[in-house]
């Protein structure tokens, strides 16, 4: 949804589209589990980290997974207890 949610034309929504395709074997959807994981990190970090709705759905399937998150975007998850962060820049 993010990668979706990021694009600025059609153009670039069909390259998500084809990476998508291409290099993510599936796709996991929030259960209840990974929603109340999601739904206290905001508690927690959406004021203080400003930590948002799908950011904090994407670090709880992470954590909730035994999977590492990738981003950019440091700041968001950077006080998430056990949560993973592989660090990049864009």
């Amino acid at each position: 949804m993010e990668l979706i949610q990021g694009c600025l034309n059609k153009e670039e929504l069909k390259a998500v589209k084809e990476f998508i395709r291409r290099n993510i074997s599936s796709v996991i959807y929030p259960d209840e589990r990974i929603s109340e994981k999601a739904m206290y990190m905001l508690e927690k970090h959406a004021l203080s980290d400003g930590l948002g709705t799908v950011d904090a759905l994407i670090a709880a399937t992470a954590i909730t997974k035994g999977s590492s998150l990738a981003t950019a975007n440091y700041k968001h998850f950077k006080n998430i207890h056990n949560l993973n962060i592989l660090r990049f820049e864009s």
